[in-house]
C-alpha cells in the first residue's frame, strides 16, 4: 500500500443562507457521485478561512464534522475575513464537514479550506 500526501485549498461560495452543505463536494467513482473525503482518504485541515464580501451581510456560519458542531454560530461582522479554526482538525474518510450560513448573505461569503489529503492506494 503506497501512502500519497497532497496539500490542497477548497474554496465554496454560500449566496443564501443554506446548509448544512458538504464543504469538499463530491468525486465520480465508478459513476456515482460519492462525498468527500472518500473511504481510502483523511484529511487534515489546517485553516478555515471565511469571508464575508459585504457591508449587507450579517451572516452566522456553524461548521460540523460527522454530525458533531466544532464551530458553533461564528457570526461575522460586515466586509470583513476571519480564520475560524484555531487547531488542525482531521476530518476521516466517509466522513462530512459542512457548513449551514443563516442570516443575511445575499451578497456571498467565501469559505476557503487548506488541508493535507493523506490518500491510501493500493499498489499491486
Amino acid at each position: 500500500m503506497a501512502v500519497i500526501n497532497e496539500y490542497k485549498m477548497y474554496g465554496v461560495t454560500s449566496t443564501a443562507a443554506e446548509g448544512p452543505v458538504n464543504l469538499f463536494g463530491t468525486t465520480l467513482v465508478n459513476g456515482v457521485a460519492t462525498q468527500n473525503p472518500l473511504i481510502n482518504e483523511t484529511y487534515i485541515v489546517k485553516s478555515l478561512h471565511v469571508t464575508n464580501k459585504s457591508g449587507g451581510n450579517t451572516p452566522t456560519i456553524t461548521i460540523t464534522n460527522n454530525g458533531f458542531q466544532v464551530i458553533n454560530t461564528q457570526t461575522l461582522t460586515a466586509a470583513t475575513s476571519v480564520d475560524i479554526l484555531t487547531n488542525p482538525m482531521v476530518v476521516e474518510g466517509n466522513t462530512l464537514l459542512t457548513y449551514t450560513t443563516a442570516g443575511t448573505v445575499s451578497d456571498g461569503v467565501d469559505i476557503t479550506i487548506s488541508y493535507l489529503n493523506i490518500h491510501k492506494e493500493v499498489t499491486i
